[in-house]
């Protein structure tokens, strides 16, 4: 596995971590983030940063980012984004 399919796989992998909460549960703690350390599936050291923000309006649809990077070089991370729809949770 390259470095860059190792590096995406990661933050592909947080981030079906990262939504999994839902709508409801992640709308009472936005905005935040957090930054941990991890590993990638090739086990290459990393940080992981987590980001909830609101998409547009408070209340609204949310922006989850994450992003993995080698801890001396944020600038060479990647990032991942989904969006959590209020409405997509309101009809279940």
């Amino acid at each position: 596995m390259s470095f860059a399919e190792d590096m995406q796989a990661a933050a592909g992998e947080e981030l079906d971590r990262a939504v999994t909460l839902g709508w409801r549960a992640i709308a009472k703690h936005t905005p935040w983030g957090d930054t941990f350390e991890g590993f990638t599936p090739a086990g290459r050291e990393v940080c992981f940063e987590r980001t909830y923000l609101w998409e547009t309006d408070p209340g609204g649809d949310i922006r989850v980012e994450v992003t993995v990077f080698e801890p001396q070089a944020y600038e060479d991370g990647v990032k991942a984004i989904r969006q959590i729809t209020k409405d997509a949770e309101e009809t279940l």
